[in-house]
């Protein structure tokens, strides 16, 4: 048993081709392979298998009783290996496979629903796993390969991880549609210094509280914050009946929902990045943050395009603001 393990493919495959051909000759012809490299190899694993595979004659070659069992085995034995590297090299170019993905925006509009839905137009074979949460639990996620990338806010750099900032969303206050201040096109954070904020106690509650907290510390207040034990959807019914107000990102903000308003804070720009482990090789991955910076890229390109023409067309005393 130990010389057999010593067989190699191009045993395999000059045994099939002499045996399809009935010729050393013929098969080396038909594969590019001298005729005498043929007839070593195969003389190689007669030797390795203890068994004569074919009957020379002058005309060519006929298989031997040997030869014919083997033969089903060798054809068999390739056909795998041919389906399983078809297999492998579809997952290599993200054909096929299967990429898990932490998400922490809406994908109701934004970088991210666009990512996700060229990436599905590119790989339609590759299944995409969606799971939401908040940045700890899914960079822990990160680092155990429980998933492959998670978008999230900031641009922190955590340890044993990648990290890439991609986009940018503008902040927004969710109001009652009666409220006094959707008067206002924009808020500052003075004018929600005295007002009562809502946030859930699932992601992204936590990290909205702790937003308002730093946010309007700063102008000497304790922010009014009191905990809802619901979804997002339900977040928004409680501001329409005028429970109090709450924070959300742009993304979001192209979902209507009866009795609401949104309106953007002044100069909050909240950056999302990309954060994957290392150590994670799924092809799969990859292309999806090949993807992503590709788009980062053009988003920007065109931002700074579209401010230069904003620029040149603007009065010089006139200084715009290209997220608006």
């Amino acid at each position: 048993m130990g010389e057999v393990a010593v067989i190699e493919l191009r045993h395999l495959r000059y045994f099939i081709a002499a045996a399809d051909h009935g010729s050393f000759r013929k098969a080396g012809a038909d594969i590019g392979v001298q005729e005498s490299a043929i007839s070593r190899r195969i003389r190689d694993l007669e030797d390795a298998l203890g068994a004569s595979l074919f009957q020379r004659h002058s005309g060519g070659v006929l298989l031997t009783h040997a030869g014919q069992r083997f033969l089903c085995r060798a054809r068999a034995a390739l056909q795998q290996i041919h389906h399983g590297a078809k297999d492998v090299a579809a997952i290599g170019r993200s054909e096929d496979g299967r990429v898990k993905v932490g998400i922490f925006s809406s994908l109701a509009s934004g970088f991210l629903a666009d990512l996700l839905r060229a990436y599905d137009r590119d790989h339609a074979g590759v299944m995409v796993d969606l799971v939401d949460g908040n940045p700890p639990e899914h960079v822990a996620a990160v680092r155990q390969l429980q998933l492959d990338v998670a978008f999230i806010t900031g641009t922190s750099q955590w340890p044993g991880c990648e990290t890439e900032n991609l986009w940018f969303e503008r902040v927004f206050v969710v109001l009652p549609i009666d409220h006094p201040l959707t008067a206002k096109s924009r808020l500052d954070w003075q004018d929600l210094a005295h007002e009562t904020f809502i946030v859930s106690e699932a992601a992204p509650g936590q990290e909205i509280r702790d937003y308002l907290v730093q946010r309007l510390a700063a102008l000497g207040h304790h922010p009014d914050i009191q905990l809802q034990f619901v979804g997002r959807d339900n977040m928004l019914s409680l501001v329409a009946v005028g429970r109090g107000l709450t924070l959300t990102s742009e993304a979001t903000t192209v979902a209507r929902f009866p009795g609401i308003v949104y309106r953007p804070v002044a100069d909050e720009i909240l950056p999302f990045s990309a954060v994957w482990s290392p150590r994670n090789d799924n092809p799969a991955c990859r292309r999806l943050l090949s993807l992503a910076r590709s788009m980062s890229r053009s988003a920007a390109a065109t931002i700074i395009q579209a401010t230069a023409v904003i620029l040149l067309t603007s009065s010089p005393l006139q200084i715009p603001d290209p997220w608006l």
